[in-house]
This record gives C-alpha cells, structure tokens and sequence, in this order.
C-alpha cells in the first residue's frame, strides 16, 4: 500500500476534464474510465446477486449482509418518500441500483493504482462517475424514468398538460408550465452536474496533495482517502434521494401543492 502510494507521489500531475481514450474497438472508443467502469459493474453485479441467492438461501456472508441491510434501509426511504409500499418496490430497483453503482465506482476511483498506472503516458484507469458522459447518462436514465410514471399517473396528455397551457384561458397556469419545464431541465443537470464535480474535485484533491507531498503521500493521503470514502457514500445517497423525489414529484398534480412542497423539502435536506 505504502509503495503504491509513494509512485503515486513521485508521478507528475495528470489532470484531464475528460476521460482519456485508450484504444478503438472499431468505431467505438474505448476510455480509462471505462475500463475501470467495467471493473467497478462486475462487482456491483456479484455483490447484488450474490445478496440475492443469500436471502433465498438463508446463508450470506458479511458482504451479502451488509448489502441486504443497506437494501433495506433503502427501500424503507423510498416508501417514505413515496408514501405508497407497492409503488416503491417498483421504484426502488432503478435508484437503488444506482446507488451502488455510484457508491462502487466512486470508491475504486481514489484506490493508489487510479493514476500512477499510465500507457504512453495516459492513466490506464480513470473512476467511471469522473467522467461527465457516465453522470449525464444517469440523469437521463433518471429523468425518462420520471417522465415514465409522470405519463402512467396522468396520461400522455394529461402529462403534457403540466408544461403547455393556453396562455389566454389560463396564463397562470401556462407561465406555471414554463416554471415546471425549467425545473425538470434544472434536475436533469443537477443530478449530472452534482456527482460529476464533487467526483472530479475529489480526485484533483488526491492528486495535488500526493504530487506536494511527494514521498510523505504515504501519510499524507490516507486521511483524504478515508474522508473521500465518506463523501462517496454522501454523493451515492444524494443521487439516490433526488431520483426517487423527482420520481415522486412527477406524479404529483398541480394541485397537490402541500405534498410537493413536501417532497422538495425533502430534496434541501437531503442535498
């Protein structure tokens, strides 16, 4: 441990806003964050299956409990915020999911390999939430999943007709629609946005202290290290909280303005 963070000091500085691309297969790029992306799904997959077959079988070791608990205490939040047992278990699959894909690939960015190991002078890994087009792609999922059950609850129209109202019958209405339509552009770039930097200046931070320090990084990182382990599981629980409320606020009628109110209280807490 101590040597992979010492050749973590003694490399020059690599900071890149975007994700490096190694080599093509095919047309396809193919980037350090995804390498490292492919590592951090394989465990996230054996992690979850293997919890399931534990809670079929009745044997689990202290990963699989672990796993089961934080399930748990998951899902108990999204029946929380969705007031609805039925409704969240067909909910919590998506941002639970995200949650440990999130929590899984922060923690394998800060590791001493993430870095120091280059190819012709290109990181070889890079954290998969480091890279905006991953971020963005999880909005997007999030946000179609949002639109999805805002169309089951009021309808294809009736979902429409939260954003497009005729300015002359009911310009209160319609100027409300406009507002709303920001709003779901606004959640789209905050859910993105959000994990991206706190991700991304989480890593610059490692890399300068370990690169000023230089042989003392062997010291001098852990405590970033730790304190970068909590702020992935903060990061991991916000995405988590902000889908499964967005989620919620999409099926909220403008006329239930007291559970709205609710609900975005919820998301300043959280946040």
């Amino acid at each position: 441990m101590n040597q992979s963070l010492t050749q973590f000091a003694a490399a020059s500085p690599h900071i890149n806003i975007k994700a490096d691309v190694l080599f093509h297969l095919g047309t396809i790029p193919v980037t350090n964050s995804m390498l490292l992306g492919l590592i951090g799904y394989a465990l996230v997959i054996w992690a979850l299956f293997s919890t399931a077959r534990a809670a079929k079988t009745g044997r689990g070791n202290v990963v699989t409990k672990l796993v089961m608990m934080i399930y748990e205490m998951l899902l108990g939040t999204v029946e929380q915020v969705l007031g609805d047992k039925t409704l969240a278990r067909r909910i919590a699959p998506l941002s639970i999911s995200l949650f440990f894909i999130i929590i899984v690939n922060y923690w394998l960015g800060i590791l001493p390999f993430v870095g120091p190991v280059t190819v012709g002078g290109v990181p070889l890994f890079r954290g998969l939430v480091a890279d905006m087009n991953v971020t963005f792609a999880m909005a997007i999922i999030s946000m179609v999943v949002v639109q999805i059950y805002a169309i089951k609850t009021h309808g294809f129209f009736g979902n429409l007709g939260r954003y497009f109202r005729n300015p002359i019958t009911d310009p209160a209405g319609a100027f409300e629609g406009i507002l709303e339509l920001i709003a779901e552009i606004s959640r789209l770039l905050a859910l993105s946005l959000r994990l991206f930097g706190n991700v991304f200046a989480g890593e610059v931070l490692i890399i300068m202290v370990g690169f000023m320090t230089q042989y003392l990084a062997g010291i001098a990182l852990l405590p970033f290290m730790i304190f970068e382990l909590f702020i992935g599981s903060i990061q991991a629980y916000v995405f988590f909280m902000l889908t499964t409320v967005f989620i919620g606020l999409g099926m909220v009628s403008h006329g239930e303005h007291s559970d709205d109110t609710h609900a975005d209280k919820q998301v300043v807490s959280t946040a």
